[in-house]
């Protein structure tokens, strides 16, 4: 097979093509001729030499593929050979072959390009077991969702309006706002020239919003506290500002009874994983089916080119996600 590699920390160039043997399921298991796979700032962070893949993983980036089932693992039920699948993997998928847990494989949604189904997995997982199992965010409360142009972003907004929850975001340009809203925001904040906090009092007549999805931490913690309700919670499940100690006004939790968490997926055991699993195809999968939820697809770019799709998205520029293809 033909997988990238990252020959040692450092730019985009120190991504590489190389040959390797093809790889063999091991149980539970299933292999996946990858028809694409998506990138995503974890990629970035460990070609930078910054986020480790845990034990067992593969050093290999890429942590989404879809395409199609070619062996099958001992033990391995519920997917035939030749089933379409997209699939959440610990890394390596930046190949052409790809093994994952068959846990945590789902089906192409009905009518969906492979392409399209493989910036699935990692921020729908993502958004899934923050959100609305970490956070639990029901219809009828609020959410501010920061980096709302990035794929979480774009797949938080998605999600959390399609269960009527009423929903803010953050964005670095008019134009990344105007697309948040376009995906169902009620308003989207451009940071670089408004205070959220105070955008967001205004909005809500002062109440706060019930939920905060966070990936910058540092000096936004504070400031996510300031704008949460009563109740409210804060998930953090990134470190972008590259401070991982903030200051809290513990005062404020307290009066206000908040809420502060967390988590990090790529370390999660496959049965954790197989249950976030199970949680979309039942919650989500439906949406997707229908089309009133979709990926949002910025650019394409050939396999060989991941150290252009990682110049992109180390540029910022982009909405949504980039997709690598085979």
């Amino acid at each position: 097979m033909i997988a990238i590699e990252i020959t040692g920390p450092g730019g985009p160039d120190v991504l590489q093509a190389v040959e390797r043997p093809d790889p063999i399921p091991a149980a539970g298991d299933v292999l996946i001729r990858v028809a694409a796979a998506g990138v995503n700032r974890p990629d970035v962070m460990q070609r930078l030499g910054l986020y480790p893949p845990p034990p067992g993983a593969s050093d290999r980036p890429g942590l989404e593929v879809a395409g199609e089932i070619v062996a099958l693992g001992a033990g391995v039920t519920g997917w035939r050979v030749g089933d379409r699948a997209c699939a959440l993997v610990s890394g390596g998928g930046y190949a052409t072959l790809c093994v994952a847990p068959a846990a945590q494989c789902l089906p192409i949604p009905r009518g969906m390009d492979m392409v399209t189904a493989a910036a699935i997995p990692e921020t729908f997982f993502t958004v899934w077991t923050n959100v609305f199992d970490r956070g639990r965010l029901n219809a009828g409360e609020s959410a501010l969702f920061h980096g709302g142009s990035s794929g979480i972003g774009t797949t938080a907004i998605q999600l959390a309006a399609c269960r009527g929850v009423r929903v803010f975001a953050t964005a670095g340009s008019d134009e990344k706002c105007r697309a948040c809203e376009q995906l169902g925001a009620a308003r989207a904040i451009n940071y670089r020239a408004h205070d959220f906090v105070e955008a967001i009092r205004e909005l809500t007549g002062g109440r706060g919003v019930d939920l905060v999805l966070d990936i910058v931490g540092g000096s936004y913690v504070a400031r996510n506290l300031a704008a949460l309700a009563m109740d409210g919670r804060l998930v953090q499940i990134g470190l972008m500002e590259g401070e991982a100690i903030a200051a809290i006004d513990f005062r404020r939790v307290l009066g206000r009874r908040l809420t502060i968490t967390g988590s990090t997926l790529r370390p999660r055991s496959v049965e954790e994983k197989g249950q976030i699993a199970d949680a979309l195809r039942r919650e989500v999968w439906p949406l997707l089916d229908a089309g009133a939820v979709r990926p949002v697809i910025h650019v394409t770019f050939p396999l060989a080119q991941a150290s252009d799709a990682h110049r992109l998205m180390e540029g910022g520029e982009h909405v949504g996600k980039i997709v690598l293809t085979n």
